[in-house]
């Protein structure tokens, strides 16, 4: 059970508003963001003297739809398995009875999501649109190559964040994501529509969904407009995916391989390319994306 703030007098505290059960993470009531299930505060790793993300779901929201919270301890519990360089990591989780909260501890990227990152800073070469696709590429590989294969089926530049000051990229929010046994296809409606592949419509997909999603991130990337923009609503964007007609940010991208690679990604399902085969494709092959600090997208990290 988090405790309470503590005595101000008492210099030698930090201004927690709340910390963990163990002591070890400390809650301040900076919020570093906020979406339909949780709210993401900043925190401090005492034991370790790092900067994390505290994220907290208030239960008494969803007393109604308790698929809501199975979703969230379910994310938390594939979030504890998975170690891999590009995939943000658990640190800690627990409920909070008294404040009627569920609360777990994840990496603090520093510069927030990719898509905010990339509203900021409004020029970027291809070169470094080409460093960051490889690094979502290798996470990727590891979700898709885990035993068993892992599809996150919301990939999109709202969760995929960033530490700017090394250009480092992690995949995260994995709420949506769908563990796949051997049959490798699933079933269920769900994503956020923009970044949708058309056989999700179909409740009938495999990994390939999230190669789609990765293409529609990269063209976010390249063109700061979230794809399908021109449509006002969900029904004209699934009129459009079911067509097969591309987003018309697609005609804005003036590099003729980044547009290629873009299509290729977001074309038939069985003509997409795996991730491991794009991070080996031509338009990726010249980047240095420093993968000497983690040499293999499935080795495991503490």
């Amino acid at each position: 059970m988090p405790s309470e703030t503590p005595d101000s007098s008492d210099q030698d505290k930090e201004p927690f508003v709340e910390v963990d059960p163990s002591g070890r993470f400390g809650r301040y009531s900076d919020l570093l963001g906020a979406g339909a299930v949780k709210k993401v505060f900043r925190a401090f790793d005492q034991r370790e003297g790092r900067d994390v993300a505290w994220n907290q779901v208030w239960l008494g929201k969803f007393n109604d739809d308790p698929s809501v919270i199975k979703r969230v301890q379910a994310e938390i519990q594939l979030l504890e398995s998975l170690k891999n360089g590009y995939i943000i990591t658990l640190f800690s989780f627990w409920e909070d009875n008294e404040h009627n909260t569920f609360n777990f501890i994840t990496e603090a990227c520093t510069s927030g999501s990719l898509r905010d990152y990339r509203k900021k800073h409004r020029h970027v070469s291809v070169k470094a649109l080409k460093k960051w696709s490889i690094q979502i590429l290798r996470g990727l590989d590891y979700l898709h190559t885990h035993d068993p294969c892992i599809i996150h089926r919301d990939l999109n530049c709202s969760n995929i964040f960033i530490n700017g000051n090394i250009g480092k990229v992690k995949i995260g929010d994995f709420g949506l994501a769908a563990i796949v046994e051997k049959s490798h296809h699933a079933h269920s409606l769900l994503g956020t529509p923009e970044y949708m592949a058309p056989e999700l419509y179909d409740e009938d997909y495999t990994e390939s969904v999230d190669i789609y999603s990765f293409g529609m991130c990269l063209l976010e990337m390249a063109t700061m407009e979230i794809p399908y923009s021109e449509c006002d609503s969900i029904a004209k964007i699934y009129k459009k995916v079911t067509a097969g007609l591309k987003p018309l940010a697609l005609n804005t991208v003036s590099d003729p391989d980044l547009k290629a690679f873009i299509e290729k990604c977001i074309g038939q399902p069985r003509a997409r390319p795996s991730a491991a085969e794009l991070i080996k494709d031509p338009f990726l092959s010249e980047v240095d994306d420093d993968e000497e600090e983690f040499p293999n997208s499935n080795a495991k990290f503490p």
